[in-house]
């Protein structure tokens, strides 16, 4: 239960592995992913490894899978995922995988040359077709323009020519342009739009084209008509002159087209079911080859010792995980057939580990936000466990609404009860995805917004009245009739003698002065909440300092951290914050309806506490002998700044001479006196090594510390005031929404009032979702993201680890499969 609240203990093991068991080995640790291979050969250049040939026919086999999901994608046909997770092939059986591949690749290339090649001529015999009928048409409403008195008159024989041919449509004003200028005015151009579009074989785009012939006469004006055609991409075709030769052209061309539109069917029908079958192992290869390309790549990180019969490879791994690792090892060895076993060995190392938390599907989210700021150091206290329970209720504090949590956490409750079926589903939608990865944390933070909905006795900007009202009044009818607003003495007894039930009471809700009361509040309420949050943080930072570590330089334990560290932290805001919190809590005890007129002002009063200002009569104090503590609260507050300030740096530089002898004459590190002992825990490793101490960095970096601690206890609690506004922000905008839109429905009383009302419901509905839960949501969201990072993590959480990012064939496909 204890690795909960800190990351897993690792060790650096060294795996030595038979030449011919390493590929199975190497498998197994994949399919457990729970260990992190170190690169052994850092000098070595990626294409002089051992393993580079088999790598590069991976990513050949990769290559043509890729081809071939491309062509299934574009025929529009599934993939087959029944959720199988095939054993990694054997190396020997990359050669069927290739062959197939390879096949697989070549057959489907053959097809669509054929077909591109058949679309092609079907695309211009089709085009064809269209210029047979057109020019026809064009003929027989031009047969006239050319008389025979105007050639019989001039006497000479004039023979008109022409071309036909098939260009875009979009081309059509350019290209008659150009033609009348380049041939100025001599051509005559007719062009008529074909109907249906024509499919272009190379892109598979459907395109607009029309039917144009071009007249002119002579060979000069022939050479520029074709020069523009081709330049322009026009597609030309022969049309013969009579409509006799034109017939039986055409007769020809729908004959062909009808014997190509059957073989195009059967090419298609062909190719369809070539992609059928590959489609159903589509994923199981993918899997396979991805799986073997992992394998290869991680036994390049491996070194080969001097016989070439073994591969020595560096781990990092949990300790809790060793004997699951063992097992993996003897399965992979007894899977390759190999009669030597493979060897597990753990090492000692002055080097970080890396840090790894182990997660849940519900925990997953919460470690998420807290990775998001930084990894932990290694075996450093982990926020997420805490987080689970103080990031919803912080946001809640903000949220706080009885309906928009309950619309919240129906959502919620929607995505994980279906969560396995929309796994299964696998979506594009990022942000869908982004949400759903969460929603373990919004289904709590609903959950806590249900809570102090009913704590603020808020749902939808109005109160319930669930116990009744505490107040009460005296018989008053004609200062009732005579007076629109009435205040209440909260000395009369009412129903309860005492304080209301359960949250607020209702008739607040009414009253002018609501604002000003919630305000009072909620502000108390946030730095309470606020002094309390950081209190815990400081105190979280106690178990580093206790922690014991392994190394030479032990990670935790550090007695010096504590006495001169936490606990002048943990008194100074406890003598300032923690009393402020106190006198709230004595305030509202220690005054009742009757005496409440003579409460002094807290604010004031720790004001005057901080400035030893004692002389003003005008703020009365709480309790006798108030003064004398508050002095004396102030001087030890005042007495733990130069304890963090000064004496640990006096401390540490004291004792840098007895560490230093103490090595120099040969003492091991344990060896050396416990007093100058001290001083090992806050010298940096390198420094260590070359028993270099600089005391002017460590005097500025504790100063900067303790000055930021210092002036972060104010500004922090300050920075909780959030809660108080963005609550009162939210509980305000709720109430405009429900005046301004919802009350305009039901203060409706003519007969369409319910059509009416509908319209506002509905209006009212999605506003309430766009701009309350979703806008207000994500502000309150952010502002608790950032309570939790800055004003609690830094009291405790340094950040500045490296993750575990350990060798799994889980984490290597989900990138492609569960996008």
């Amino acid at each position: 239960m204890g690795e909960l609240f800190r990351s897993e203990e690792m060790t650096l093991a060294q795996l030595f592995l038979q030449s011919e068991a390493a590929y199975c080995c190497v498998s197994e640790l994949g399919e457990l992913g729970m260990v992190q291979f170190r690169d052994l050969n850092p000098d070595v250049n990626v294409f002089q490894r051992k393993f580079v040939n088999e790598v590069r026919r991976c990513e050949e086999m990769d290559r043509k899978l890729r081809f071939v999901e491309k062509e299934i994608k574009k025929a529009n046909i599934p993939t087959v995922d029944t959720g199988e997770n095939p054993e990694v092939p054997f190396p020997r059986d990359m050669i069927d995988l290739e062959a197939t591949f390879e096949k697989l690749e070549n057959e489907l290339k053959e097809i669509n040359t054929n077909q591109e090649a058949l679309k092609k001529n079907f695309l211009e015999l089709t085009e064809l077709k269209h210029i047979l009928r057109r020019t026809q048409q064009f003929f027989d409403e031009v047969s006239d323009i050319f008389s025979e008195d105007c050639s019989n008159n001039l006497q000479i024989q004039i023979r008109i020519k022409f071309v036909a041919g098939v260009i875009s449509r979009e081309r059509i004003p350019t290209f008659e342009r150009m033609l009348w200028r380049v041939c100025r005015g001599n051509v005559f151009l007719r062009q008529a739009e074909i109907e249906d579009p024509l499919e272009d074989p190379a892109t598979g785009d459907q395109v607009h084209k029309s039917v144009f012939i071009i007249f002119f006469q002579g060979d000069q004006l022939k050479n520029r008509v074709k020069k523009i055609c081709e330049g322009f991409r026009a597609s030309l075709y022969p049309c013969p002159e009579t409509p006799q030769e034109r017939k039986e052209m055409a007769a020809g061309v729908n004959t062909r087209i009808d014997d190509l539109q059957m073989v195009l069917n059967q090419t298609e029908d062909h190719r369809q079911r070539v992609l059928q079958a590959a489609a159903k192992t589509m994923r199981v290869w993918f899997i396979k080859v991805r799986k073997m390309k992992a394998i290869y790549h991680t036994l390049n990180l491996c070194n080969i010792d001097v016989t070439q019969k073994c591969l020595i490879a560096e781990v990092w791994c949990p300790v809790s995980d060793l004997d699951s690792i063992q097992f993996a090892l003897r399965r992979g060895t007894e899977r390759s057939g190999s009669t030597v076993p493979s060897i597990l060995n753990r090492m000692t190392t002055k080097q970080t580990p890396p840090t790894f938390n182990k997660t849940n599907k519900f925990t997953s989210g919460f470690q998420n936000i807290v990775d998001a700021y930084g990894i932990g150091n290694y075996r450093e206290i982990n926020p997420a466990p805490y987080t689970i329970i103080t990031f919803p209720f912080l946001f809640a504090v903000m949220f706080g609404d009885m309906g928009h949590g309950v619309l919240m956490t129906c959502a919620a409750l929607y995505l994980v009860i279906r969560e396995s079926r929309i796994l299964s589903q696998k979506t594009d939608n990022e942000m869908f995805n982004m949400v759903f990865a969460g929603r373990y944390i919004i289904l709590l933070m609903g959950i806590f917004s249900v809570y102090t909905g009913i704590i603020y006795n808020d749902c939808f900007s109005k109160s319930l009245n669930m116990f009744g009202s505490g107040w009460s009044v005296r018989p008053m009818f004609e200062t009732l009739n005579e007076n629109k607003v009435l205040q209440l003495d909260p000395a009369v007894p009412g129903v309860f003698n005492g304080p209301y039930p359960l949250g607020i009471d209702p008739i607040w809700n009414i009253a002018t002065n609501k604002l000003t009361f919630l305000n009072s509040f909620k502000m108390k309420m946030s730095v309470i909440l606020g002094v309390i949050h950081m209190m815990f943080g400081v105190s979280l930072s106690l178990f580093n300092h206790l922690q014991k570590g392994s190394f030479l330089k032990t990670y935790f334990k550090k007695p010096l951290n504590i006495f001169l560290g936490f606990i002048p932290e943990i008194v100074f805001m406890a003598s300032l914050f923690g009393y402020l919190i106190i006198l709230v809590f004595y305030k509202w005890t220690a005054y009742d309806a009757f005496t409440s007129k003579d409460a002094p002002s807290l604010l004031i009063a720790f004001i005057n506490m901080c400035l030893f200002n004692y002389g003003d009569i005008t703020n009365k104090p709480l309790y006798r002998g108030q003064m004398g503590i508050q002095i004396v609260l102030v001087l030890i507050a005042l007495a733990c700044v130069p304890c963090m300030l000064i004496v640990k740096t006096m401390v540490l530089r004291r004792h840098r001479h007895l560490v230093s002898i103490g090595m120099a004459v040969g003492l091991s590190v344990h060896a050396v006196p416990m007093e100058g002992a001290l001083i090992l825990e806050h010298i940096p490793d390198e420094h260590l090594l070359s028993l270099q101490f600089d005391f002017g960095d460590v005097a500025v970096h504790q100063a900067i510390h303790t000055i930021e601690y210092c002036l972060g206890c104010i500004s922090n609690t300050a920075s909780y005031l959030r809660l108080w506004a963005l609550s009162l922000a939210h509980a305000q905008l709720s109430e405009v929404l429900w005046t301004m839109v919802m009350h305009l429905g039901l203060s409706s009383r003519s007969g369409g009032g319910f059509f009416g009302l509908s319209i506002i419901f509905a209006a009212f509905a999605m506003l309430t979702v766009c701009i309350l839960l979703i806008m207000e949501g994500l502000s309150a969201f952010l502002h608790a993201l950032r309570l939790h990072w800055v004003e609690f993590q830094n009291k405790f959480y340094t950040g500045q680890g490296f993750k575990f990012v350990p060798f799994s064939f889980e984490s290597i496909l989900e990138g492609r499969f569960d996008e």
